[in-house]
């Protein structure tokens, strides 16, 4: 007999019967979802509470940092890196692990951050941050040809003239004056003379014995008519 023609207290009994036999898959299914409610609300509070500590250690980096003390802020990068490895706070810790190491004349022990961050961090800017550091460790500890396959020959957007400009730097350590030559006028170039020091760049140039040409004067000007005036 179709449900729509039985009555009132016949109804009742089909859902009495219906939770009897099924109640057990009810209640499990009720507590799987809030179990999984609950889990998904741990999850998250987790998380923010773990950004929280990892920002509040960065904090104390970065006021160690400023008030020079590199002991204290090398003790808290460490614990940064150990504590939350995978925080974007985690890639700043190295970074500033290499720079103490560099301020400190390690140069050998700068290497190992500055390659975690290039070659892991998820943040791309970091990575090419990285990668310039890197190579300029490098050029320092006398190796310009390590410092050169380390930048690659491409020029990334708007990082295209720092790289040029540490490849000059790299260049010039290898006495290959013609190629530092060439690599610090294109970091002058107008697409990408924003992200340098021009002035810097300049000086370098003169004291390759070549007049520093301008940004502005490298752009193409069109070529004034020879044809006699009317």
């Amino acid at each position: 007999m179709a449900e729509e023609y039985l009555t009132d207290d016949e109804q009742l009994e089909v859902i009495k019967r219906g939770i009897a036999e099924n109640g057990v898959w009810i209640v499990g299914g009720v507590v799987l979802g809030a179990a999984l409610l609950f889990g998904w609300r741990y999850y998250h509070t987790h998380q923010n509470e773990v950004a929280l500590k990892a920002a509040a250690q960065f904090g104390q980096m970065t006021a160690a940092l400023e008030s020079n003390d590199p002991g204290k802020a090398r003790q808290v990068a460490d614990g940064i890196i150990r504590e939350f490895p995978t925080s974007p706070y985690a890639d700043q810790a190295q970074l500033t692990l290499a720079r103490l190491f560099v301020d400190d004349g390690q140069l050998p022990s700068a290497i190992a951050p500055l390659t975690r961050v290039m070659n892991e961090s998820k943040d791309s800017e970091l990575k090419h941050i990285a990668r310039l550091r890197l190579a300029r460790v490098l050029t320092d500890q006398g190796k310009p040809d390590e410092a050169i396959k380390t930048l690659g020959l491409d020029a990334p957007g708007a990082f295209a003239g720092r790289y040029h400009e540490v490849r000059g730097d790299a260049f010039y350590a290898k006495k290959d004056f013609k190629s530092a030559l060439t690599e610090y006028s294109a970091a002058l170039a107008p697409s990408d003379a924003a992200s340098v020091d021009s002035a810097l760049l300049e000086l370098k140039i003169a004291d390759l014995g070549t007049p520093a040409v301008p940004a502005t004067a490298m752009v193409p000007t069109a070529t004034p008519s020879n044809k006699a005036k009317p």
